[in-house]
């Protein structure tokens, strides 16, 4: 990449997410427009990708009512108010593309032990 484009994506790159990676449980806060007025909606599920980068993404993906449904947000996206880390799994790939054939007790996968506060 161009050094002025490396500058200006840092520039606009934002700091106040947490740390997470393929496999911990986020709780997206999304804002949604319903015409004059803007609300926030909570999209929760597993991180099962993640780009990093100026254009970077990362796709989070939940069952809903049996379905599932994936989303990808975009990490300067001004969708995107905020990003809560709710759990940790162990996971040992970086694309867990595989969850997405697994249902019930097949897609479980083993849950980081937290440091005792």
């Amino acid at each position: 990449m161009h050094p002025i484009m490396q500058k200006l994506a840092a520039k606009f790159e934002r700091t106040d997410l947490p740390a997470f990676a393929p496999g911990d449980t986020v709780r997206v806060q999304v804002k949604i427009r319903e015409g004059e007025k803007e609300r926030l909606q909570a999209f929760e599920g597993m991180v099962i990708a993640c780009r990093k980068g100026a254009q970077g993404s990362f796709t989070v993906r939940k069952m809903s009512f049996g379905q599932g449904v994936e989303r990808i947000f975009p990490y300067n996206s001004k969708v995107v108010d905020k990003v809560e880390k709710v759990r940790s799994y162990e996971v040992r790939r970086s694309k867990l593309f595989y969850l997405r054939g697994l249902r019930g007790k097949a897609a479980r996968l083993r849950e980081v032990e937290r440091a005792a506060k």
